[in-house]
């Protein structure tokens, strides 16, 4: 009898759960109706099949219980139960593959007036490419990357030229017009996948998958990646904006295309020297750095580096109200006025003798290597010579206390938390690795036998 009762109560338990349980579906924001309807055939088939399963367990239980007055009758075969378990199966499965088959068959057939974009995954961020005028994306391949040519594009491909190439977190649709999405991988497997779309696709790297979706509901819904791709899979995240045609083409515009980017003058060192004259004051005529006016060192550092935090500064998404120190770096970036600058300053700064900053960190270094190596030496190197594929800068050799005030920051909140820092809001993740002051003082020792 105790058995019975645990298997009526788990029934009702679950079907309590399910019908009263807050996790739902969030809003559809796509033409795939037809997937949610699926799952829910999925969710009535299966869910009468646990309820009338679990209650004939417990009539059998309890109509066939011990009787020493009653003997079993031995029956190897029944074809009349096999027929209508056999029926009662074939139905069932078919009830669950049926509308599923002609969901997929929607789904590998892309409208012909349906636009194209292509996502491109890595570790661990997004990037998209949208095709310029001519309406066609370029030739791109992942033996063309480089730092300088992050999506791999064709330099030789014509149809290339005009692509428009975001390397920033947010994609964004047109309302109500059908998308080809193009998923490509530039290292390992990745999964693009947006809840509010209910559609979602593997990237294999050598491969470009696809899927489409017609885009219904005007917001911004969080991209994830489904496919458990490294250490820093829980934050690699974007957001696509469904918004009006309108602002869509504005948005669309106003970003470079491949032959813009490629346009832009190389850094100049020469011009650089006398605009790093500012810079100089605080941070060294070396760039060797001043801990007493909180300037690190900076030669050593990579430009690409380097024009993104002064870019960042400039912006706003450094040096924000909480950032004291960093307040003193907006107005020293804003003497910078253009990129032609920024991208002047950058290279000079590449030419300045390496040299390594004072150690003034103390803390046990094999407790730092054991934090190290299996978190921040997956982006920075186990060397801490950087990364450029993942947006990782180099750490030996940079200012000790410097490190273990920018970790603080990311612990706290002061650098990170802007919605435009997508590597930082990736930081404040990595960095919740890291308990306390001591764990930190222990891996910036040990960054510092990196010399």
């Amino acid at each position: 009898m105790p058995i019975i009762i645990v298997l009526v109560l788990l029934i009702i338990a679950t079907l309590l759960f399910h019908f009263l349980s807050p996790w739902w579906f969030t809003p559809i924001a796509s033409n795939w109706t037809g997937i949610d309807l699926t799952i829910d055939i999925t969710f009535w088939v299966t869910g009468f099949v646990f309820v009338g399963i679990n209650l004939f367990v417990a009539y059998a239980i309890y109509k066939y219980r011990h009787n020493k007055n009653r003997r079993s009758k031995y029956e190897p075969e029944n074809k009349k139960l096999e027929i209508w378990l056999t029926s009662l199966t074939a139905i069932g499965v078919a009830a669950l593959l049926t509308p599923g088959l002609f969901v997929w068959a929607d789904f590998v057939n892309v409208p012909e007036d349906a636009h194209e974009v292509e996502v491109v995954g890595q570790q661990w961020q997004w990037g998209y490419r949208y095709p310029g005028a001519d309406g066609l994306l370029g030739a791109a391949d992942a033996s063309n990357i480089s730092a300088a040519n992050p999506f791999g594009m064709d330099p030789d491909d014509p149809y290339g030229q005009d692509d428009i190439l975001v390397s920033g977190k947010d994609m964004h649709l047109p309302i109500d017009r059908p998308v080809k999405v193009l998923l490509r991988s530039k290292d390992v497997l990745h999964d693009y996948a947006v809840a509010q779309f209910r559609v979602k696709m593997d990237m294999v790297p050598g491969s470009v998958s696809y899927m489409w979706l017609t885009p219904t509901l005007e917001g911004s819904y969080d991209i994830l990646c489904e496919e458990l791709c490294g250490i820093g899979h829980f934050v690699m995240r974007g957001s696509v904006v469904v918004e009006d045609e309108e602002s869509y083409n504005n948005w669309l515009n106003s970003q470079m295309t491949y032959a813009e980017l490629n346009a832009q003058a190389v850094g100049n060192p020469q011009v650089g020297q006398a605009l790093y004259a500012v810079c100089a004051a605080c941070h060294g005529a070396n760039g060797e750095g001043n801990e007493a006016l909180n300037a690190p060192r900076l030669s050593g550092l990579e430009p690409w580096y380097i024009k993104r935090q002064i870019n960042y500064y400039k912006t706003g998404v450094r040096g924000g109200e909480n950032d004291v120190i960093g307040m003193t770096m907006s107005p020293m970036a804003a003497v910078l006025a253009d990129d032609a600058a920024i991208n002047n300053v950058a290279a000079y700064i590449e030419t300045l003798p390496e040299s390594s900053a004072p150690l003034t960190v103390t803390g046990d270094v094999a407790n730092g290597r054991a934090l190290y190596e299996p978190t921040c030496g997956v982006c920075h190197s186990r060397d801490g010579q950087g990364i450029w594929a993942v947006n990782a800068p180099a750490l030996a050799g940079m200012s000790d206390w410097y490190l273990v005030r920018q970790l603080q920051n990311f612990k706290s909140g002061v650098r990170g938390a802007h919605p435009e820092d997508q590597f930082g809001y990736q930081m404040v993740g990595m960095v919740s690795a890291l308990k306390d002051d001591q764990a930190i003082n222990d891996v910036v020792s040990y960054i510092n036998t990196l010399r």
